[in-house]
């Protein structure tokens, strides 16, 4: 048997990633939602659809500074205006020239109504005279106190806004799974709510695993790691929206891993374990949380999927209170991986926010790859979009194993299982990073 062969017919053994990920998103569910005030919810995912029980604009208003106006007054089909001859240069040769008999400003309240040849003075976000239907801008005027000279005519309607003109009682605003932004916040605040219901951002606890591991501040040396892994996890549960904590290092102790994990559970709804989830000699937390206790099978399960980088991934649940936990393996580059196609989607689907995987896009390959037969390789790559539409996409050197590559990239390129080598001017699949830069 070839070399091709042997790799082939091993990768056979393993779990598909599609059916994994199935089996273990099926487990999960969104947490209990929450009623928060509007000022707590941003970022959060709602729970149940939103309506507006008010109008937006509440009221019939200015919507710029001016002069509040009945249009017939001043496009000449009214009594009351007097006409005088217009500066030089002006269109129409004659400007209109209104009383003016009030200031209204936004904090207004008493009804007030327009006479002919009258108008008042008005601030943007001032509740509009009674048969106001225009608004004269400021600089169309000579911005007379008494009276007003009107050098320009606007067409009717200009400048107003009426009430429930942008969003009517009852409009539905956002439906459930809908992430609550900083606009979407100004929306639900203008119709007149101040709760939402939501789901709360999911506790994401992060342990780094192993006797080698070192914090940062200094070099690795042999026999030491500097466990970039926890750091790294942290920020990326934090960027999908969790509210993530930093353990730090765990020692690859049997009682101080069963033990930190149990105490972890009071204030976790998911645990990352990152280090340990291979078959080999210092691989404790595949041998710690798979371990058969009272004829029953461990909390966790591990599972060789067909992945690259990374195959060993395991999930499971630990205390009573039975918090998720995703074990993802200890080599940096294929831990970030392993964080994007398992931890991430669980924490999206713990926030109840839809779709739970990145949004990716075809895109035409400029480079000519292999990847490892019978597995889905996830390579760090840069997406660009093409003049006329599409997308292109260059993978950066070192493949996937690279933390500069995987610091450099905006996409993952993805190859799948039966694909060995992809020719440059093909089209591949690109799961697109949502980088904040």
């Amino acid at each position: 048997m070839t070399a091709t062969a042997d790799a082939e017919a091993a990768a056979n053994e393993l779990t598909p990633l599609a059916d994994y990920l199935g089996s273990v998103l099926r487990r999960l569910r969104a947490l209990p939602p929450l009623d928060l005030d509007l000022t707590q919810a941003h970022g959060n995912v709602l729970a149940e659809d939103v309506v507006a029980p008010h109008a937006f604009p509440a009221f019939d208003q200015a919507a710029v500074d001016g002069y509040a106006a009945r249009w017939e007054d001043i496009s000449g089909g009214g009594r009351g205006p007097s006409y005088i001859p217009a500066p030089s240069g002006t269109p129409g040769g004659r400007t209109i020239r209104l009383n003016v008999v009030g200031d209204l400003g936004a904090a207004s309240w008493r009804p007030v109504r327009l006479t002919p040849g009258s108008c008042f003075s008005v601030a943007a976000g001032a509740p509009l005279p009674v048969a106001a239907d225009v608004v004269v801008p400021v600089e169309w005027t000579d911005q007379g106190m008494a009276a007003v000279e009107i050098f320009r005519t606007p067409k009717r309607g200009y400048g107003v806004r009426r009430a429930g003109e942008e969003l009517p009682a009852g409009t539905l605003l956002a439906r459930a799974g809908t992430y609550v932004s900083p606009a979407l916040v100004a929306v639900f605040a203008a119709t007149g709510i101040g709760h939402v219901v939501v789901r709360p951002s999911p506790r994401v606890v992060i342990v780094a695993t192993g006797d080698e591991l070192v914090d940062v501040g200094r070099g690795s040396q042999p026999g030491q790691v500097v466990d970039a892994n926890s750091h790294a996890l942290t920020a990326a549960a934090a960027e999908v929206g969790a509210l993530a904590y930093r353990v730090g290092i765990c020692d690859d102790d049997p009682e101080g891993l069963r033990g930190l994990l149990e105490d972890q559970t009071l204030r976790a709804d998911l645990i990352i374990t990152t280090g340990g989830t291979g078959t080999g000699p210092g691989d404790m937390v595949r041998r710690i949380l798979s371990r058969r206790e009272g004829g029953r099978a461990g909390p966790v399960t591990f599972t060789d999927v067909a992945l690259y980088p990374g195959t060993a991934l395991g999930f499971g649940t630990v205390g009573a209170e039975e918090v998720p936990v995703v074990c993802l393996p200890g080599d940096p580059g294929a831990a970030l991986i392993g964080f994007e196609v398992l931890a991430r989607p669980a924490i999206q689907l713990l926030a109840g926010a839809e779709p739970v995987f990145r949004p990716s896009v075809r895109a035409h390959l400029l480079e000519t790859v292999s990847s490892p037969a019978g597995l889905r390789e996830f390579r760090p790559a840069h997406v660009a979009e093409r003049r006329g539409g599409g997308y292109t996409v260059q993978p950066l050197s070192g493949g996937p194993f690279t933390l500069s590559g995987l610091a450099e990239a905006n996409g993952l390129l993805v190859l799948g299982e039966r694909v060995t080598t992809a020719a440059a001017g093909s089209t591949v699949d690109v799961l697109l990073m949502d980088r904040r830069r």
